[in-house]
């Protein structure tokens, strides 16, 4: 009985044994990105499950190197020093492989510097914000990778198409975060490639209901078209305020009025005056409508799909970098995926080379959409400009 006993807890331990090391060789990925604070949040978690269901159809194949891909996640609440305090936690504790997120551009911002000094791979898939990817310095290894919207890539498709469309008449209009500064510098900076002096330049502030003021001063310098980069909520505002004083020039905005607190903000009559962009509108290929119908039962809201994409597309690029790495030492999945041997079929598109030296972005201009609110849905947009723009037009 002794005997059997002990021959039972052999089994035991060494069963235990054996599963502990199956885990500890799976590769480990992380997400860092708002999941609860924020408007922004219901973005994160769209991501989130873009990421998990590429593991599960990666894993499902056989994996990565005979291994198994698994997600560690974090919530950084939207605040920058949560999220740098995750970042920390998921590279040195975790030994992740790689990090996902963050939902918004500030945090990500706030610790790029960590990736860098560590040489861990960051693989962007929702903040939008311009500088993410620039390297810390002049010819430095850059670790910042990104699959998602770009500030400067929507930027210069919006004001190529103002541009295109022969209205110089523009004024410029941001909210005075961070976000909305980044992007106002983007608008003046590609404004002036096409030789467009704004009429007018007007801030308001990110909680700001009225806006009146700032828009009389733009009716009064003449100004046909405002582009807009602030986040949902004040946008919505600013088309409120437009109705205020019955003026409505064309309006271009930052892909935030895709939110639904750009729509709520704004309302059903009104949601549908600014014209953004988006790298998705509806899905529009057998691969994308099959992802969509696994996924958007558990979305707060389908136009949120977007972002299950990004998350699904960034992990299939991490996984190509590690297989062609031969592991997940940081140094060499960087250079893999600076110069990936074999194009990665996506389910947005098919990325040949997607990254280089000098460019960390998958995703430019020409990959993006124009789109606009139409009763309570995403539409297409599409006029004769839209059509005529060529690569050529994307000045940045």
């Amino acid at each position: 009985m002794k005997i059997s006993t002990f021959a039972k807890r052999t089994a035991l331990i060494v069963g235990l044994a054996t599963a502990g090391l199956s885990q500890a060789q799976d590769i480990k990925l992380g997400f860092n990105g708002d999941l609860s604070a924020s408007p922004s949040a219901q973005s994160g978690k769209a991501g989130v499950i873009g990421i998990q269901a590429a593991i599960d159809d990666i894993n499902a194949a056989g994996g990565v190197l005979g291994k198994k891909l698994t997600l560690v996640i974090r919530d950084d609440q939207s605040q920058p020093p949560k999220s740098i305090q995750n970042m920390s936690d998921l590279i040195d504790n975790e030994k992740v492989a790689a990090v996902f997120g963050p939902t918004n551009s500030g945090n990500a911002l706030a610790w790029k510097h960590i990736p860098n000094q560590k040489k861990v791979i960051s693989m962007g898939m929702i903040g939008s914000g311009t500088d993410i990817t620039k390297p810390t310095a002049a010819g430095a290894d850059n670790y910042m990778f990104r699959i998602s919207m770009v500030d400067r890539e929507q930027v210069a498709g919006l004001v190529a198409y103002a541009a295109r469309g022969g209205n110089k008449k523009i004024g410029l209009m941001g909210e005075t975060t961070g976000y909305g500064q980044g992007g106002l510098k983007d608008l003046e900076e590609i404004a002036k490639l096409h030789g467009i002096t704004p009429l007018a330049t007007e801030k308001f502030g990110v909680a700001d209901t009225d806006m009146t003021s700032q828009l009389n001063k733009m009716k009064s310098a003449g100004v046909e078209t405002i582009m807009v980069w602030a986040q949902g909520t004040p946008t919505g505002q600013l088309v409120r305020s437009m109705e205020k004083i019955n003026y409505f020039p064309a309006m271009l905005s930052s892909w935030a009025a895709d939110n639904v607190t750009y729509f709520d903000a704004a309302g059903k009559t009104l949601a549908g005056k600014p014209i953004f962009m988006r790298t998705l509108v509806n899905p529009s290929t057998p691969a994308q409508q099959k992802l969509y119908d696994r996924t958007v039962a558990k979305l707060a809201a389908p136009s949120a799909f977007p972002f299950v994409i990004h998350g699904y597309d960034a992990t299939l690029l991490i996984a190509a970098a590690i297989r062609q790495a031969g592991g997940t030492d940081g140094v060499k999945m960087r250079e893999a995926l600076e110069g990936l041997s074999a194009p990665v079929v996506g389910v947005k598109k098919t990325y040949d080379k997607p990254f280089s030296k000098t460019q960390h972005e998958a995703l430019t201009a020409a990959d993006l959409s124009f789109v606009k609110w139409s009763e309570d849905k995403l539409v297409p947009f599409a006029d004769d400009i839209t059509k005529s723009l060529t690569a050529s037009d994307f000045k940045r």
